[in-house]
């Protein structure tokens, strides 16, 4: 194994499991810190083996996983602009050993050492090291936490669309046991998802493809992924898919449009030069089947740009045009804003053009997309949230497709609801007072203090954290941070495996990042798993009170000011040294405390609600003075 397998602040981070300023104020408290060993001034490089000395002499150290450790020698066996060819490596490896599972490690050195690509440092060691990992985890699983580590590092230059954006698409596109094609495969995220019986792929960057067509082989696909820019150097000219999906990249300048005027794909129009996501549309329909569709991400500005209401109008004239869907703000890493969903369907000869399109508002909601298309789909009721709008109605001069043009807010009261909501704030309003603690002022002292480490070390608590990622979906309620955010019921779902943690009643749960409008909760009900981005602290009830505990967390995150965000290290936490009895006293002072806040804050949301509705019924004439 090589000795110079090196880490910077980033991976110390995850290793001890706290944010980079902790790690930037360790370099600058201890003297006995590592010292850099390459890297530059602003990106050090630090010795994982001394980094991890460090680490247990400071009582910090968390056991590294093999395959973080694996990862390491990886970025280690060449620079960080080649890494995806070394990414590309470890999947031969293990796609040989998924295919021939009796090879060994000198077996495989020998097949495949002459073909590395140049400027990677493999050896024998490297091979035994990707082979140990792969039997211990599966290669699926293997590859798929290398990949996951890759795009954290790349993160600004790999946008891969969120997994449950992905899940959606492939719902919409009905994508399974179908023939289907990305032509902006990028890691193949969106293919991985699509049970498909075939997939087509294609994407401009030579090492993504390769991670693509190996993502899929490890899965048993039946997959073809090429390499080349689409719009400029189609792989798949004249082929026809079932479906296509794509998230293509936003706000291409230099997309081709003038070596591309004349091409024939631009059934609908020219795209302006400003509006390469318009070539895209007509890219996918091109290469799909007369009734096949097509479910493409979009920015939300593309909806209303001037320059593209030529394109727009045309796809509604011809019916191809089915819906927008806006999304949740992030569900495209490429754009800030809450880009959209078009579905499309390739016009059939001899059927009439429909009469509308679907307009939904899922950023509230993303399961809301799904159960709108499905219902428009059956010409059934539309839940909140979605409407169907004649396509005659967006024929004006603008060509407005932006859905919040013809969608209330998810949410949005009713003028009927105003008497409900008037009483619900009377009612709220009334049990504020009752809801408040005693206090009483006395002369400030100091106190002794213990940290949250000091007492996990003592078996006082014990610190547990949610995973990166969930299984797939299933039967078991999951708390996510929204859920804790909100103070609601778990609403996540995930199947039951190994590693899960599971949340027992009186357990301390917080996000690990905090910032001034998080803060914890002493979990009511046993059941749940904690979800990614969560933090559990459990106490021993007879030498720690969880009230009183929550009280202190919440202490400690009232320091971040607003509209900033910190990663928790709960183990720093201070806790005044009291006895049981007197905890259990400070503890019910701060669970009224939060409690008060819960109410008001529902009761701010719920005046809100009701000056919106007293508002616009006053204004509509369904309201009127008594």
């Amino acid at each position: 194994m090589h000795d110079d397998v090196t880490v910077n602040a980033a991976d110390i981070a995850r290793l001890a499991d706290v944010g980079r300023a902790a790690v930037s104020n360790w370099r600058k408290r201890f003297d006995d810190f590592p010292h850099p060993v390459g890297g530059t001034a602003t990106s050090p490089a630090f010795s994982l083996s001394e980094v991890e000395a460090w680490l247990r002499r400071h009582n910090r150290y968390v056991e590294v996983a093999p395959v973080e450790r694996l990862w390491q020698r990886l970025r280690a066996a060449t620079d960080d602009l080649r890494l995806g060819e070394a990414v590309g490596f470890a999947g031969s490896v293990l796609l040989h050993l998924q295919q021939e599972p009796g090879l060994d490690e000198k077996d495989l050195f020998k097949r495949l050492w002459e073909t590395a690509p140049d400027g990677l440092d493999i050896d024998a060691g490297l091979i035994a090291a990707i082979v140990e990992v792969g039997r211990s985890e599966g290669p699926v699983d293997a590859f798929d936490s290398i990949c996951d580590r890759y795009v954290d590092l790349h993160s600004r230059r790999l946008l891969t669309t969120p997994r449950d954006v992905a899940k959606l698409m492939a719902r919409i596109g009905e994508t399974s046991d179908r023939v289907v094609l990305d032509p902006s495969c990028g890691l193949g995220t969106l293919l991985l998802e699509s049970s498909a019986a075939r997939t087509l792929g294609q994407d401009s960057s030579v090492s993504a493809a390769r991670l693509a067509a190996i993502r899929l082989q490890l899965r048993g696909y039946d997959a073809r992924i090429e390499t080349g820019d689409s719009l400029r150097s189609d792989a798949f000219a004249g082929e026809q898919a079932d479906v296509v999906i794509c998230n293509p990249p936003f706000n291409e300048r230099s997309w081709g449009y003038e070596e591309l005027a004349n091409d024939p794909r631009w059934e609908y129009g020219l795209p302006p030069r400003g509006e390469s996501e318009l070539a895209w549309v007509q890219h996918c329909l091109a290469h799909v089947r007369p009734g096949g569709t097509v479910v493409i991400m979009m920015p939300g500005v593309a909806a209303s740009r001037r320059p593209g209401r030529r394109v727009r109008g045309n796809l509604l004239r011809a019916g191809t045009l089915r819906a927008i869907i806006t999304l949740p703000t992030g569900a495209a890493p490429a754009s800030s804003g809450a880009p959209d969903l078009w579905v499309l369907r390739r016009p059939e000869a001899g059927i009439e053009p429909p009469s509308e399109v679907l307009m939904v508002d899922a950023r509230e909601d993303l399961a809301l997309a799904a159960t709108a298309w499905q219902a428009f789909r059956a010409s059934e009721d539309l839940p909140q949230g979605s409407k169907a709008v004649r396509i005659i109605d967006l024929l004006d001069e603008e060509i407005d497709l932006t859905t919040g043009q013809w969608i209330s807010p998810l949410g949005q009261p009713d003028p009927s609801s105003f008497s409900a909501l008037r009483e619900k704030a009377a009612a709220l309003a009334k049990s504020l007072a009752a809801t408040l603690p005693r206090l009483s002022a006395t002369q400030r002292r100091e106190r002794a203090m213990s940290s949250v480490g000091e007492l996990a070390r003592a078996g006082v608590v014990t610190i547990l954290q949610g995973p990166l990622k969930l299984p797939g979906e299933g039967e078991l309620p999951v708390l996510t941070a929204k859920d804790l955010l909100l103070g609601r019921a778990p609403t996540g779902r995930s199947s039951d495996a190994p590693g899960l943690v599971r949340v027992e009643r009186n357990d301390v749960v917080s996000p690990v990042v905090t910032d001034s409008g998080w803060f914890p909760r002493v979990m009511t009900e046993s059941g749940a798993v904690l979800g990614p981005q969560l933090l559990l602290i459990r106490a021993d009830p007879e030498r720690l009170d969880p009230h009183f505990l929550a009280g202190c967390l919440r202490a400690s995150g009232s320091r971040v000011r607003p509209g900033t965000s910190v990663r928790l290290d709960p183990r720093r936490a201070q806790l005044p040294r009291l006895t049981i009895d007197e905890q259990r006293g400070y503890g019910e002072a701060f669970r009224q405390l939060l409690a008060y806040e819960d109410t008001t804050r529902a009761l701010r949301e719920i005046s809100d609600n009701l000056v919106a509705a007293g508002i616009d019924g006053l204004f509509d004439g369904s309201l009127h003075p008594e």
